[in-house]
């Protein structure tokens, strides 16, 4: 049985993932992010692509009008709809119950947070800034003009938002639906970590800094 389990919502571009490494390294816990797509895809059988397709930052995620509540039953590999967008999000979320339940560890993106929102001892943790800041390190990690690196992080940025209101109902960047939200710009990447860690050892590990 895990302490605790630490999630990370992120504006592209922001350090979300950087910031989520270093937290893990840190705790010596382990960090998942598209592993989440791999260890899905072992699990069920189905290729990684279709899932990759199907991710938060995929184009699939755009094109979804609806809210669709999400609900745990996994589809029968029998059925033709084993492979849909929504079967492959309830055997990842079935993954992500799995990691929660068996070891401390930090999950970045899809839905996380609210996968887990039954579970006791999860920090939902939202990191973001400015576009600014956001578009400026999305250039230097991708060497893309700044018309490209807008252009990047408002349609991924988009897609999370789209694919998150499907699955949950609710808005991606809403606070309410976190316990901290760090503006990386503003705070440090380092100093973000920092705070997650003391925020983490203040409630779980009974332990100072």
């Amino acid at each position: 049985m895990s302490d605790f389990t630490v999630t990370i919502a992120r504006d592209f571009g922001c350090g979300g993932r950087t910031i989520g490494k270093m937290l893990a390294g840190r705790l010596g816990i382990n960090y998942y992010d598209r592993d989440l797509i791999k260890l899905a895809s072992e699990e069920s059988g189905i290729n990684i692509s279709l899932f990759g397709k199907a991710d938060e930052n995929g184009r699939a995620a755009l094109f979804k009008r609806y809210n669709r509540a999400y609900g745990e039953k996994i589809i029968s590999p029998d059925s033709g709809d084993f492979t849909s967008d929504d079967n492959l999000f309830n055997i990842q979320a079935k993954i992500i119950k799995q990691l929660a339940d068996r070891e401390n560890c930090v999950l970045v993106g899809r839905c996380a947070d609210y996968i887990l929102k039954d579970h006791k001892n999860v920090l939902r943790v939202f990191i973001h800034a400015s576009r600014e800041y956001c578009v400026r390190n999305v250039m230097e990690k991708f060497a893309l003009s700044e018309k490209e690196a807008e252009r990047q992080a408002e349609r991924i940025n988009r897609a999370r938002s789209t694919y998150y209101r499907y699955y949950t109902g609710r808005e991606w960047d809403n606070a309410r639906n976190y316990d901290l939200c760090l503006n990386s710009e503003d705070v440090g990447i380092e100093r973000c970590v920092n705070i997650i860690e003391h925020y983490i050892r203040m409630l779980y590990l009974k332990k100072t800094l």
